[in-house]
């Protein structure tokens, strides 16, 4: 038996981990061919997908490239890139032109959209969450596509039921989740068109210690803020685990009607409740509640993925730990809530 992952203690440590690629990741790698684009790669996951696939790469001792685009605003970000040996490509992917000048890609994972800040602004949602992957989708019709989505494009359901599964009907709630039904629906109709190869990845939450789910929960009891619970369950995956099975769907692209739907989380159905009881003995703090747990909320059921990859390598109970250890011993976060209690959908 493999001793347990060690919780990392510094954000190099946490970068390294969660891009740390697994057999099944490299061996996924070797059976693809051409260089690698990740389209909007500048947000929270970016950086760590494209690591493990950079890694993974060096591994099979591989001179494709990795190839991250963002409009990488920020110097340093770009810099991090590059000095992990990934090529930085700004373009801003709502311009056809932009997109059209986009290097080839034996592969492409797709990770760029709009969520906050878009309860008022329908053109900003259907414009980055509609066009902008309508624009990809074509661009790279003849390279298999691994695109990112949401678990919150199904309908809430009861924690008693384990969590919505691929088969079950959508059922959005708010204008973003509907928006990413849209998006999904636009990388669908492109696959069909095209015959291109297809992974959509319901995800539902990711964290690696600096934001996610735990993250905002163990903000709160520091700060001394009430928890409130009417969300009052959920799901998550360490950030690693999360990168690698998406890595490895692309072994798992089919074009449409084929496509490969997965849910991306951990097994698990946590209680807010009991999981914030847990994070604030481990700060030796007292936590208060707000509100009364609705009947139900926004889960997955992932057994499909851990099936085709195995279950996660970092349990939900050892996250928890983790997230109440960086986040006590005051560590870096990134001060970018999840929201993951809003019930309309409108964020």
């Amino acid at each position: 038996m493999k001793p347990p992952i060690v919780c990392p203690q510094t954000v190099a440590e946490l970068d390294r981990l969660a891009g740390e690629p697994n057999r099944g990741v490299v061996e996924t790698l070797d059976r693809s061919e051409g260089d690698i684009v990740v389209a909007g790669a500048g947000g929270k996951m970016g950086f760590h997908l494209a690591s493990m696939l950079r890694r993974g790469l060096d591994m099979l001792g591989s001179p494709r490239r990795v190839i991250a685009v963002s409009r990488f605003g920020d110097s340093e970000v770009r810099a991090g890139f590059e000095a992990a040996g990934i090529e930085a490509v700004s373009a801003d992917l709502t311009r056809p032109d932009a997109v059209a000048a986009l290097p080839p890609a034996g592969a492409v994972f797709y990770l760029a959209g709009k969520k906050f800040g878009t309860a008022d602004s329908p053109e900003d949602l259907h414009r980055f969450n509609v066009e902008m992957p309508a624009l990809v989708a074509d661009r790279y019709r003849d390279s298999p596509i691994v695109a990112l989505s949401t678990g919150c494009v199904y309908p809430f359901v009861r924690p008693s039921s384990g969590g919505a599964r691929e088969t079950d009907p959508t059922g959005p709630v708010g204008a973003y989740a509907v928006s990413c039904l849209e998006r999904e629906q636009a990388f669908l109709e492109a696959s069909e068109r095209h015959r291109t190869p297809l992974a959509l990845i319901r995800l539902n939450y990711s964290v690696d210690l600096r934001y996610g789910v735990l993250v905002d929960l163990a903000t709160k009891i520091l700060a001394g803020e009430a928890i409130d619970v009417t969300m009052g369950w959920f799901n998550c995956i360490w950030q690693g685990d999360a990168v690698a099975h998406i890595v490895r769907a692309l072994g798992q692209a089919a074009p449409h009607p084929r496509a490969c739907i997965l849910n991306v989380t951990g097994p698990k159905t946590l209680s807010v409740r009991e999981t914030a009881e847990s994070i604030g003995r481990h700060l030796n703090l007292v936590v208060t509640f707000s509100g009364t747990e609705a009947p139900t909320a926004w889960l997955n059921d992932a057994s499909k993925a851990h099936r085709l990859f195995g279950p996660p390598a970092v349990p939900e109970d050892r996250l928890v730990d983790w997230v109440a250890e960086w986040v006590g011993h005051g560590r870096p976060l990134l001060g970018k809530p999840t929201h993951f209690e809003v019930r309309d959908g409108n964020y």
